[in-house]
């Protein structure tokens, strides 16, 4: 292996100022691990632009080569599960955080952390989900195993124009789900009602300074990107027995509710942790997104950028201008 492109973030030393840029690291410079990894395709995940530009303390060690999210093919393995030419995808776990990440021609992981890529899916396609569509998919059957079924009434996606909500949005649609999505952009509602949505909400039009401990029921499920005041109103309107699927926290990390959600309606709030999602429900989640959960509208969701285009992508994301998913191609 010969010096290779990777997009990595440092930290000054005196200024604590965070930083990231295009360099060519030395394969000795990868980190351990029992796979090495030609990488394809990455993504640009909303988490990957806080850590690029500083405005989020993502990364644990420095420098980083950022990128939760790759795929390509196996150039080298002293796993049996693995063999040179296998194409494969990592997400999560310590990947672009506090390991080097998907943000290089060549990634060194840890073999628990390598899955092989899902029969159907392109390593293209892999990138388009990366853990924007595992999230979704992962809260999805959360709250499957917790009851929800179709037959038991809509279900509202927030965040709707972001990656996850997106992906959810079409997933659920696309599994039969009523699906309302809640938005604080309306010149997204049409793009919002092509990938299934039902019905089209505005944040603005919610009276959250208003909002009484229980209102009327009106959802099933709900999967939420924001947190804070979105996810007090999501609990307060849920039908009884409904079930909240807390994946982001967008707006706020704070939650001011009351007990009566749970109490008088039986609501579940289940917590959606998609880093560190273990075997063998990872393989589960990965196999439902290549089969009948992938999404119909994948490829109109999702625009492809160059590596070199990418230092000037990620401004978009921290100021939330961007819409669907953005795949990276490495190399291969």
């Amino acid at each position: 292996m010969s010096p290779f492109k990777a997009y990595l973030i440092e930290q000054d030393p005196q200024s604590g100022q965070v930083a990231g840029r295009l360099s060519m690291l030395d394969p000795a410079q990868l980190d351990a691990g029992a796979v090495t990894i030609r990488v394809h395709y990455s993504s640009i995940n909303y988490k990957d632009a806080l850590a690029a530009t500083g405005a989020g303390k993502i990364i644990r060690r420095f420098p980083c080569v950022g990128g939760i999210d790759l795929a390509g093919e196996v150039v080298e393995s002293a796993d049996p599960r693995f063999a040179p030419g296998d194409p494969v995808i990592a997400t999560s776990f310590d990947i672009g955080v506090a390991h080097h990440g998907g943000y290089a021609e060549y990634a060194r992981l840890p073999a628990g952390w390598v899955l092989p890529l899902p029969a159907g899916l392109s390593l293209f396609e892999a990138m388009a989900l990366g853990t924007a569509g595992f999230t979704a998919a992962l809260a999805i059957q959360r709250m499957e195993d917790n009851g929800l079924a179709p037959e038991r009434g809509p279900v509202v996606v927030t965040g709707a124009t972001g990656g996850v909500g997106g992906l959810a949005i079409d997933m659920l649609a696309g599994a039969g789900y009523q699906v309302a999505a809640l938005t604080g952009k309306a010149e997204e509602a049409d793009y919002l009602r092509g990938l299934g949505a039902a019905e089209v909400r505005l944040r603005s039009e919610i009276a959250f300074d208003k909002l009484r401990p229980l209102e009327a029921g009106q959802w099933a499920g709900a999967v939420d990107n924001v947190g804070g005041q979105v996810l007090h109103w999501l609990l307060a309107t849920m039908k009884q027995a409904g079930t909240v699927a807390s994946i982001g926290n967008a707006a706020s990390h704070e939650l001011h509710t009351t007990v009566f959600p749970f109490i008088l309606r039986g609501v579940s709030l289940l917590g959606v942790d998609s880093g560190y999602m273990g075997f063998p429900t990872r393989q589960r989640v990965w196999d439902r997104l290549a089969s009948d959960l992938r999404p119909r509208h994948l490829a109109a969701m999702t625009r492809q950028i160059d590596f070199d285009a990418l230092p000037g992508a990620f401004e978009d994301f921290v100021q939330g201008r961007v819409r669907g998913r953005t795949v990276v191609r490495i190399g291969g």
